[in-house]
């Protein structure tokens, strides 16, 4: 059975594509068969595999998914639909489209995989809703500062009305805490925050602010392969160990 999992969070900056472009990476290299989909018009994960970002992508592949499979990239275990400047423009194109909801739904239907990783925008506009729609899992990356409480109490809300509308099968798969800085108390206060309220969802692997991890998209490699000695290697592959568990049992 398909899994997709959307790498949610409707702000920037908290490590939501770092989190979606490594995942995807360590989990195809665990078996799966591994599409990522890059979502976001940025195109920072599709920049975080050197990819060139003006050939046809994941906006061509949402307007005509019948021909979606000439579009994906191999990059050995993992496969890719990148983003380009066109995706921009989707929102607008579709506002007054029927089903507007689906279209990446009826993408995925298109291809053949065990496992999808979708990198959403940072904003809870259609592509967000659309990746929500399609999704079986959402797994939301929060920065250990304290406005990003307020941001994910947000986003829980929108996860909500969209499984009662939209997709009665998505579920949390959890939260990760990112760029956790162990000097501060109010890192340590976010930690315990979450732990209290998520119930058992938040992961126990959290990333911390990290040189390295910073570094790689200038590579173009993931982390695991740009040093994979590294700390945030390592917390990521047990992160990745975390999801797969999670997920498959």
């Amino acid at each position: 059975m398909l899994k997709l999992i959307a790498v949610t969070n409707q702000k920037g900056g908290v490590g939501k594509t770092t989190t979606a472009v490594n995942l995807a990476s360590l989990l195809a290299k665990s078996g799966k068969k591994t599409l990522l989909i890059d979502l976001d018009p940025q195109g920072n994960a599709s920049t975080s595999y050197g990819l060139d970002k003006t050939l046809p992508g994941t906006y061509q592949a949402l307007i005509s998914p019948k021909g979606a499979k000439q579009l994906v990239q191999s990059l050995g275990s993992l496969d890719i639909l990148s983003s380009n400047s066109d995706l921009a423009g989707f929102e607008v194109e579709l506002v007054n489209y029927q089903a507007r909801e689906y279209y990446l739904k009826n993408l995925v239907k298109e291809l053949d995989y065990d496992l999808v990783i979708v990198d959403s925008p940072p904003s809870l506009g259609l592509l967000t809703i659309n990746a929500l729609s399609a999704a079986t899992d959402i797994l939301i990356p929060v920065q250990a500062e304290f406005f990003a409480l307020e941001g994910l109490s947000q986003l829980l809300d929108t996860v909500g009305y969209v499984k009662k509308g939209l997709n009665q099968s998505l579920s949390l798969l959890g939260v990760v805490l990112t760029m956790y800085d162990s000097r501060l108390s109010l890192s340590q206060q976010v930690k315990i925050e979450l732990e209290t309220n998520l119930r058992g969802k938040l992961f126990k692997t959290v990333i911390p602010r990290n040189v390295r991890l910073a570094e790689a998209p200038s590579f173009a490699k993931p982390i695991v392969e740009y040093d994979r000695f590294s700390k945030g290697a390592r917390l990521y592959k047990k992160l990745a160990k975390e999801v797969k568990e999670r997920l498959y049992g």
